[in-house]
């Protein structure tokens, strides 16, 4: 499989696993129902992160590892324009600090696709390990990154899951500008596993256009319906009989081509008059297909404007919130993202994006769970500074109402980067809540999220995490304290398993005694994993 060189990819092929796990800080919740801010976590599932993208997306591990259906994210283009907030050509300050860090000296020297590969590498690897089994990532770009994205994105997911390169028609007006007016963008597809992810994608809503193709001119008391050829491509004898119509004529499939079913099918759709000759009955066979037989279509990789919106949509779309912007010089329409979400997502999805910019995907969401009663959930990642007071505002005014259009309810929690988990000295950092350390603990040895208060946790002593696979994992830290374990600690535990997992500061257990019960110790906070 071809590969993609550039300068500094050796820095950062690996770099995901080196960037620090930080906690997120709970800033404030929002309801719709009361358009306030709360201290209080609202529950929601919503989330929206204010932070570095690579470290947020570190931090949403524990909880969402392989846990999330669709992602949508927007980066930059580098289209080598320096007005943009993000900073187009990847020049922004932090971009260039996180450079110099991560790549060295060599940073100075890249090139705006280098720098651009070198961000996007690492960042592409924590979305793959979040992505769920049947999940599929969409990424907007144009032709200034697409050829390199294609390649690093085969590299990173597979080329085997490579769905489709789509085409999304942003203009609908013509320009006399240029040789060749750019009028469209694409979204590259990938699923985490090809196979498992055909098996759930969705097809999408009939167009007015495709719905306009139905007609009831013979007043069919099923519905509207259209003739569809009942040939197919190639030759299959079982598939070339003839077939006689009503007035007489003989028909056989032109040369090429077999009828698209055997025989004896044929017959059950003749029998119940699901076979159409033409006005004149005298016509080569079509099948009769009625609209309310159809689920829907599987959609193109041509996404035209009429059907999913354009650059001016989204820009309107802005203006309705904030009047004026200039902030976002490429938005995506509502309709654009809704069109992933249809294809990808069900009621219950985790939808990720982590360069959510003016906040449409979480508009998205919002809108098609009303449309359809669906609980579907957003997170959103975004590193600027209006990741509060525009895209967090958008969400709110899209939950209570804005203009003239109603509002979608709903709620979200806004999150900042906190602490590290591990200190300079490479020990646990103290100044991190206990529960995010337990949750931190238990993720990196079950690669599960940590529930608490199930009935035996609540009968147990303080210090279990959680069973899991038959095996009792227990967090025996006190701050400021050492903890040990002996008989004494194992006079506390309630929890039957076949296997314990105590993590501790020291402990007083012969091997020999720990390997005849099944007890596993680890040193705090040596053998916590790092990840």
């Amino acid at each position: 499989m071809p590969t993609l060189h550039w300068i500094g990819k050796e820095k950062v092929v690996n770099h995901h696993q080196q960037v620090p796990y930080r906690v997120l800080e709970h800033q404030y919740g929002f309801t719709a129902t009361d358009g306030e801010k709360k201290e209080t976590e609202t529950g929601s599932g919503n989330k929206i992160i204010h932070g570095d993208n690579l470290e947020a997306l570190k931090a949403l591990l524990p909880e969402y590892e392989g846990r999330i259906k669709c992602i949508y994210i927007d980066p930059p283009y580098t289209t080598g324009n320096e007005g943009w907030v993000y900073n187009d050509n990847v020049n922004d300050p932090k971009i260039k600090k996180w450079l110099h860090q991560v790549v060295g000296k060599d940073g100075e020297d890249l090139s705006r696709h280098d720098k651009w590969l070198c961000m996007m590498y690492p960042r592409l690897k924590l979305l793959h390990k979040l992505l769920a089994e049947d999940g599929a990532i969409f990424i907007s770009i144009d032709d200034n990154e697409q050829a390199f994205l294609k390649i690093m994105a085969d590299e990173i997911f597979g080329a085997r899951n490579f769905v489709v390169n789509t085409i999304w028609q942003k203009r609908y007006s013509r320009e006399n500008r240029g040789i060749i007016g750019d009028a469209h963008e694409f979204i590259l597809i990938y699923a985490k596993n090809y196979e498992k992810f055909k098996l759930v994608a969705n097809k999408i809503s009939p167009t007015e256009d495709q719905v306009a193709i139905y007609k009831n001119t013979n007043k069919d008391p099923k519905g509207r319906w259209r003739a569809i050829p009942m040939t197919a491509q190639g030759y299959r004898p079982n598939q070339m009989y003839e077939i006689k119509a009503p007035k007489g004529a003989i028909h056989i499939p032109p040369e090429g081509r077999c009828w698209s079913m055997v025989e004896s099918e044929f017959k059950k759709l003749l029998e119940s008059n699901r076979i159409y000759f033409g006005k004149d009955e005298n016509s080569q066979p079509n099948v009769i297909r009625y609209l309310s037989e159809i689920d829907g279509f599987v959609p193109w990789s041509w996404w035209p404007s009429n059907e999913v919106g354009h650059t001016d949509e989204a820009k309107k779309e802005i203006h309705s919130f904030f009047g004026k912007l200039d902030a976002f010089d490429t938005p995506k329409p509502v309709r654009l993202v809704n069109r992933v979400l249809e294809i990808a997502t069900s009621k219950d999805s985790i939808v990720l994006d982590s360069f959510a910019g003016s906040g449409t995907t979480a508009h998205a969401v919002l809108n098609l769970n009303k449309q359809d009663g669906g609980e579907r959930k957003f997170i959103l990642i975004e590193m600027e500074d209006y990741a509060e007071t525009l895209t967090a505002e958008r969400v709110k005014r899209v939950s209570n109402g804005y203009a003239d259009v109603d509002g979608t309810g709903g709620a979200f929690d806004y999150y900042t980067l906190g602490e590290t988990m591990f200190d300079e000295d490479k020990m646990l950092n103290e100044n991190v809540a206990l529960e995010k350390i337990r949750q931190y603990v238990y993720y990196t040895e079950t690669q599960q999220p940590l529930t608490e208060g199930k009935p035996y946790q609540k009968k147990d002593n303080s210090y279990l995490l959680d069973k899991y696979n038959a095996t009792g994992y227990y967090f025996f830290y006190e701050k400021n304290e050492m903890t040990t374990l002996n008989n004494d600690f194992l006079a506390t535990i309630k929890t039957k398993a076949d296997q314990y997992l105590i993590y501790a500061d020291n402990c007083l257990l012969s091997k020999e005694f720990m390997l005849k019960k099944n007890i596993v110790f680890k040193k705090i906070p040596r053998d916590i994993t790092r990840f």
